[in-house]
């Protein structure tokens, strides 16, 4: 019995030890599930708010992220942009001096072409969070941790407003070129010197700007080109000047007096006629025709052949003028007076050494008027 109740004892220990340890195990899991659940909901709690709080700052840059040295995390991309563009501005608002000839322009080099991608540069600041998964993006932000990330904003040129620029002060410093001339101008012979002219090298003046404006030049002198006139001093050729009033004849290479002849021109009742001419025909030893056999040269020969005596000498210039030629005469007392029909006479030798230097086409300029005035040319006269 004994033996039977120690046994008895003993299974009844252990059997009562088993079940005490089943009750306090239950309530412990019990206890540990609940603080697992609060723990678990706790955490689901912070990672959903974290992933709120990461969706409501989508719209912002990260932090740490710099844009031309201006800290632009955690702001939107209207405020980068207005805080980036204020950096930037002082570049675009740079002022330039342009200088060609005696013209002076200044300018800035945004009105000349140069842009900053602000915009650009802020969007790719804000892509630099899609680089990243929420959770770091959420850890960055609320911890405080910066990722830093330096950008620069790139700058742009267009050439177009330099080319307008361009075009606009070649045509304020282009020179035209000035031929050299000899004209009568209401009845006064006005010579007029050459003079070079000048032009802005467009193309290369476009190159140069453009790379003023890029490399943010304060100053700049365009090139210029001198023009060169199409007929200069030294190309205007020969000029004959009768003066009726004073009956002399002037002989001009360019601008320069090169003979004078004592002339006669036309007596009372004729014409010498004033106005711009010019020699159309040269001839030696010259065959006369009478212009007026039945006025003036009534009982005059029709012809005279070349030879002493023929009234037109040993040489004639023909002027465009109908009738009136620059001539020797033998009537060598009339030189000096009013005594023609209308032609221009010289003595015998002065036509002679004026002739070979007469080319055709040579200008005669006939000014001037006899003393009772200027009257109505008629025509061919002799």
């Amino acid at each position: 019995m004994a033996g039977a109740g120690a046994v008895s004892r003993r299974e009844g220990t252990t059997v009562g030890t088993g079940k005490h340890a089943g009750r306090r195990l239950g309530r412990g899991t019990i206890a540990l599930l609940v603080v697992l659940a609060v723990l678990a909901a706790a955490s689901a709690g912070s990672a959903f708010a974290a992933y709120r709080y990461d969706k409501a700052r989508v719209g912002r840059i990260l932090p740490g992220v710099t844009i031309d040295g201006v800290a632009v995390g955690d702001m939107t991309r209207s405020q980068a942009i207005a805080a980036v563009t204020a950096a930037v501005q002082p570049d675009l608002s740079r002022s330039i001096s342009v200088h060609a000839g005696s013209r002076s322009w200044t300018s800035t080099l945004a009105a000349l072409g140069l842009s900053a991608d602000v915009a650009g540069t802020v969007d790719q600041a804000l892509g630099i969070g899609d680089s990243y998964s929420w959770v770091s993006r959420a850890y960055h932000r609320l911890a405080n941790k910066p990722i830093v990330r330096a950008l620069t904003v790139p700058f742009h040129f267009d050439p177009a407003p330099v080319q307008r620029f361009v075009a606009q002060a070649a045509k304020s410093v282009g020179v035209q070129p000035r031929d050299a001339s000899v004209s009568l101008i209401h009845g006064k012979v006005v010579m007029t010197h050459s003079r070079a002219g000048r032009t802005l090298r467009s193309d290369l003046a476009a190159q140069m700007l453009g790379t003023a404006v890029t490399d943010r030049q304060a100053t700049l002198r365009l090139p210029l080109k001198a023009v060169a006139p199409k007929v200069g001093d030294a190309d205007v050729g020969k000029t004959i000047v009768v003066n009726a009033s004073t009956n002399r004849l002037f002989l001009y290479d360019a601008f320069k007096v090169i003979r004078t002849y004592p002339v006669a021109t036309a007596a009372f009742g004729y014409v010498t006629p004033d106005g711009a001419w010019e020699v159309v025909n040269k001839v030696e030893n010259p065959t006369w025709y009478n212009p007026a056999p039945t006025t003036w040269g009534k009982g005059e020969p029709l012809i005279i052949p070349p030879g002493p005596g023929n009234p037109l000498g040993t040489r004639a210039l023909y002027l465009s003028a109908p009738g009136i030629r620059i001539h020797g005469t033998p009537t060598d007392s009339s030189i000096g007076h009013w005594a023609s029909h209308g032609c221009i006479r010289m003595h015998i030798s002065d036509s002679e050494a004026l002739y070979p230097l007469v080319p055709i086409g040579t200008r005669v300029f006939i000014i001037g008027a006899p003393p009772w005035g200027v009257v109505t040319y008629p025509g061919a006269t002799g």
